[in-house]
C-alpha cells in the first residue's frame, strides 16, 4: 500500500513540480550569481510568510486538534507536540532572518518592500485552508509547504530525485553551490554569497530534512483509512485523496510563484531606499530552526 505522501508526489501537478523547486532565481542562488537587492525581496517576502501567516497558521490547525476525544488521544498528542514545536522553531526563524539581513547588509524591514502578489496569494490560501478545512488536510498543506522549499534546495545541488517543496528547493540549491572559498571581504557579491550559504544550509540540513519527514509521517498515519479505501473525518477515501491531491496541487502552484523574477527588484523597492551597501562582520550566528530537538544556536566563523 502506498502512503499518501508517495502517492502526491508521483502526482503531475497542473504547474509542473519542477517550476516550484528549480525557478531561475534558485539556479542563480545555485551558482551564487543572484543580486544581493533581489535576495533582500525574497527574504522581505518570506518574512511576511514566517512572522504573520505561518503563526496563524498553525494556531487554526491546533484548534482543531480533537484533545477531548481520547480514542484519538496518541495522534492527537503528537500533533500537538509537532505544531508546538513549529511555533517555537518559527520564532528562531524570524530572528534568523533579521540576523542575516543586518550580518550581509541586505534591506529587508517590511517599510523597504512592497508585498508581492505572489506572497498575498501564499497567506490569502493559508488562512482559507486553517479557518475551513480539517486537521487533515491542514497537515497535508504543512507538509506540502515545507517539502518543496526543502526538495528546491537538495535537487538543483545534489541532483536527488527527493519531494517536499521547499525543502527540495533550498537542498536544490545548497548542493549546487560552487567548492571554491568566498573571499573573506571586499564585496557585496561576497557577503551574498555567504548569506546564500547560510540560508540554503538552514533549510537543507538533516534537522529540516528530519522534521519534514516526521511531518510526512504524521500525515501518512491520519490517511492510512483512506490509503485502505476508508472514510476519513466523514468523507469516503476517493473524496478525501482528492482533497489532498488538490492540496498539494495548489502548493506547487503557490511555491513556483513566490520565487522573485529578475527585475522585480526594481518596481517592489520602496523609493528612497537605496541598494545594499557593503558591511562587513566578523563573525555570523547560525540560528537553525530545525534541530533534532527544538531549535540550536550556533556561532561560527566566516568561512
Amino acid at each position: 500500500m502506498n502512503s499518501l505522501t508517495d502517492h502526491l508526489t508521483a502526482l503531475t501537478t497542473p504547474t509542473p513540480y519542477n517550476a516550484a523547486i528549480a525557478h531561475p532565481f534558485l539556479k542563480s542562488a545555485g551558482n551564487l550569481s543572484l543580486p544581493a537587492i533581489r535576495l533582500a525581496l525574497y527574504l522581505s517576502q518570506d518574512r511576511i510568510y514566517a512572522a504573520q501567516a505561518y503563526p496563524r497558521f498553525i494556531a487554526q490547525l491546533i484548534t482543531k486538534i480533537p484533545l477531548d476525544d481520547p480514542k484519538a488521544d496518541p495522534l492527537a498528542t503528537r500533533t500537538l507536540t509537532l505544531l508546538v514545536g513549529c511555533l517555537t522553531n518559527i520564532v528562531r526563524e524570524v530572528a534568523f532572518f533579521d540576523t542575516t539581513a543586518r550580518t550581509y547588509n541586505l534591506p529587508l524591514a517590511h517599510r523597504d518592500w512592497r508585498e508581492r502578489k505572489a506572497t498575498r496569494d501564499y497567506t490569502a490560501e493559508m488562512a482559507r485552508v486553517g479557518a475551513l478545512t480539517s486537521l487533515e488536510e491542514g497537515l497535508v498543506f504543512l507538509w506540502a509547504m515545507e517539502k518543496v522549499c526543502s526538495i528546491a534546495t537538495v535537487r538543483s545541488f545534489a541532483r536527488q530525485n527527493r519531494s517536499q517543496v521547499y525543502l527540495d528547493a533550498w537542498s536544490t540549491v545548497y548542493h549546487s553551490l560552487p567548492e571554491q572559498s568566498i573571499t573573506e571581504a571586499g564585496s557585496q557579491a561576497d557577503l551574498t554569497a555567504k548569506a546564500i550559504r547560510d540560508l540554503s544550509y538552514n533549510w537543507s540540513n538533516p534537522d529540516f530534512v528530519q522534521f519534514v519527514q516526521d511531518i510526512g509521517v504524521l500525515v501518512n498515519d491520519y490517511f492510512t483509512p483512506v490509503m485502505e479505501g476508508q472514510y476519513l473525518a466523514g468523507r469516503s477515501a476517493s473524496d478525501a485523496l482528492g482533497r489532498a491531491e488538490a492540496i498539494w496541487a495548489r502548493v506547487v502552484e503557490l511555491e513556483a510563484e513566490f520565487w522573485p523574477d529578475e527585475g522585480e527588484e526594481d518596481t517592489l523597492l520602496w523609493q528612497g531606499v537605496t541598494n545594499c551597501r557593503l558591511k562587513v562582520l566578523p563573525m555570523k550566528l547560525n540560528l537553525r530552526r530545525w534541530p533534532t530537538g527544538l531549535v540550536r544556536h550556533d556561532s561560527q566563523g566566516t568561512d
